[in-house]
């Protein structure tokens, strides 16, 4: 017979049994996690994985179980056709956490129109007779719009080609875009015309030789260099100028085409200003000529009936400086400057 002892020792052990299976069945239940269903995701290349859809998704995380939307877009996928989806490629048990829908974004580098004009500019600048990048405008042969690149494109655009022709105005342009996941670099190519601009005093009316220009009469435009040279005016000088000759509207102005505003016409009536030390005088007179301010013209006397020539100094003014004459030296001056000095010698050892 068993003794008491070993009787005893039995029990122990299966009561032992009956108390730590139920906890090791509880430690592999949480040791194993529930896959949970994910609201969203983001990818960043063209496949969804089962990895990206949940949480806890084990050794089939690698498995590809969908195309991803275009670079930059988001997609939407209906639960119950991931979960057969899933079902196919044995994930099963997964959470759902009561959700209809899984929203799937791409994700994606975009480079914007501004960005590709300035890229351009840049890299013609200076280029065959072209100036600075902000001068250059630039006609694209496409719109190249935004454009969206993989987001592992993390490089700057390099230009690897650059062709210019200043007769044709065309460009042809060809950039490279690292890439960060070690594949081919990007190219982008864009072709299309170059031309250097300037800002111009541009004409907002008609105007006839001889008119004043007003604030109101020019306003600012970038016109072609080439369309205007080197003697583009500029706005501000222009206003209050005298434009020599008729122009029209639209008309960018050049600094040959203006001149000092005529402050003193022909025949017009104008003070003569007599001016000299101590002596301030203003006489009638009338203009023989024509001037600006800073012009030498003649006037005739009104009074005197006699010709003059003056300055014009302002409005219907010109002005004659006389010269103060210097006086006369006088006969003791003249005695004192030329009377000689004599010198009388020493005779030697005087005492």
């Amino acid at each position: 017979m068993m003794s008491m002892i070993a009787r005893s020792l039995l029990i122990a052990a299966a009561l032992l049994a009956v108390t730590v299976a139920p906890s090791a069945a509880q430690s592999r239940r949480e040791t194993i996690a529930v896959p949970t269903l994910r609201a969203s995701i983001t990818v960043a290349d063209d496949i969804v994985r089962v990895g990206d859809l949940i949480d806890n998704a084990g050794s089939a995380g690698s498995v590809a179980v969908y195309r991803a939307p275009d670079l930059g877009t988001t997609g939407t996928l209906p639960v119950a056709q991931v979960l057969n989806v899933l079902r196919s490629h044995q994930v099963i048990g997964v959470d759902t956490r009561e959700l209809k829908e899984i929203t799937v974004t791409r994700l994606a580098r975009t480079i914007d129109s501004k960005e590709i004009e300035q890229q351009v500019s840049r890299a013609l600048e200076g280029r065959h007779g072209l100036g600075r990048a902000g001068n250059i405008a630039l006609t694209f042969d496409r719109d190249p719009g935004d454009i969206r690149l993989e987001a592992t494109n993390t490089g700057a655009m390099q230009p690897i080609a650059v062709r210019y022709d200043p007769r044709s105005t065309r460009f042809d342009l060809t950039f490279e875009i690292g890439n960060d996941a070690g594949a081919a670099p990007s190219k982008l190519r864009f072709t299309g015309t170059a031309i250097e601009t300037i800002e111009a005093a541009v004409l907002t009316r008609n105007v006839e030789r001889g008119d004043v220009l007003k604030a109101s009469d020019v306003i600012v435009e970038r016109r072609p260099k080439a369309e205007i040279g080197n003697d583009a005016a500029v706005r501000d000088s222009a206003v209050g100028m005298q434009v020599r000759r008729q122009l029209r509207p639209g008309q960018a102005l050049r600094v040959a085409d203006l001149a000092k505003p005529d402050l003193v016409t022909r025949d017009q009536n104008v003070t003569l200003i007599y001016r000299t030390a101590g002596l301030y005088l203003t006489i009638r007179g009338k203009a023989m000529d024509g001037g600006a301010e800073g012009d030498t013209v003649s006037v005739m006397n009104l009074q005197s009936k006699r010709a003059v020539s003056g300055v014009v100094t302002g409005r219907g003014e010109v002005s004659i400086s006389v010269a103060t004459p210097r006086p006369a030296p006088t006969a003791d001056a003249t005695e004192s400057n030329s009377a000689s000095v004599k010198l009388s010698s020493v005779a030697p050892n005087a005492e």
